[in-house]
């Protein structure tokens, strides 16, 4: 995991930072590599690249691994995340984070919160809000 200081990254950059985090990846099962870039509303950057595991269930996601880096180091108000996800050989993806990580992502992020997501590692990407992403979505409100 890497912690990086920069508050004027473009979404580009940010894509640019998960496509070359998908290299980072540990998927000998799936051989789907994801990376992803979150920044933290001070501007830092978190990653993180999906870590699977034999038993399945103990697999990391990319996103739940950069939001973990982030909470530990005490940052917990996020701006924006790039995610790139592609099967291993293929240049296309275009990978939305599963239903574990919008849940996890549900306990942070504001409705505005940025999604950038790959289309290619040739840095095209489409971006979304998390609201149009999880609109009814579960979080500290609702308790």
């Amino acid at each position: 995991m890497e912690n990086l200081k920069e508050e004027k990254l473009t979404s580009q950059d940010l894509i640019n930072i998960a496509i070359e985090q998908t290299k980072k990846s540990y998927s000998p099962y799936s051989n789907f590599e994801v990376g992803c870039a979150l920044q933290t509303k001070n501007g830092n950057i978190y990653t993180g690249s999906n870590i699977e595991n034999a038993a399945f269930s103990p697999t990391l996601c990319a996103e739940r691994v950069a939001i973990a880096a982030a909470v530990h180091n005490g940052e917990k108000e996020f701006k924006a995340i790039a995610i790139a996800g592609f099967k291993k050989g293929e240049e296309k993806g275009h990978t939305f984070p599963c239903g574990v990580c919008r849940q996890t992502l549900a306990e942070f992020c504001d409705k505005d919160f940025k999604l950038i997501i790959a289309k290619n590692k040739n840095g095209e990407h489409t971006e979304h809000t998390f609201e149009e992403l999880f609109p009814h979505s579960f979080g500290k409100n609702n308790l």
